[in-house]
């Protein structure tokens, strides 16, 4: 999983990549956060139209103020540098999956 964290240097250069792009806000202290890791993990295992990161929010607090992140999980998804969805709170994997319909 470190593999799709991001800090906020790559973070940005994704954004402006091609992809749509699915970005879980997490904390290691955080249960529902530890509860979506594997969920996320298959979501980009199987979405290669899909770029995937994880932004743990006390490494990069920048971030997750610029998004207005106030609970996690939040998860983002961002096309052409926009939000255009928003979760928040840990979700079931077909509700995940929902959430990435219209891409």
């Amino acid at each position: 999983m470190d593999s799709l964290n991001v800090t906020r240097s790559k973070f940005e250069d994704l954004l402006a990549g091609e992809k749509p792009v699915l970005v879980d806000f997490w904390a290691s202290w955080c249960g529902p956060c530890r509860m979506m890791a594997p969920i996320v993990e298959e979501i980009a295992a199987e979405h290669a139209e899909l770029a995937v990161a994880k932004v743990n929010v006390d490494d990069e607090p920048e971030l997750a103020q610029k998004y207005k992140v106030m609970n996690i999980p939040t998860l983002l998804l961002f096309r052409g540098g926009d939000i255009v969805k928003r979760q928040i709170g840990a979700v079931s994997k077909s509700r995940l999956e929902e959430m990435l319909k219209d891409l």
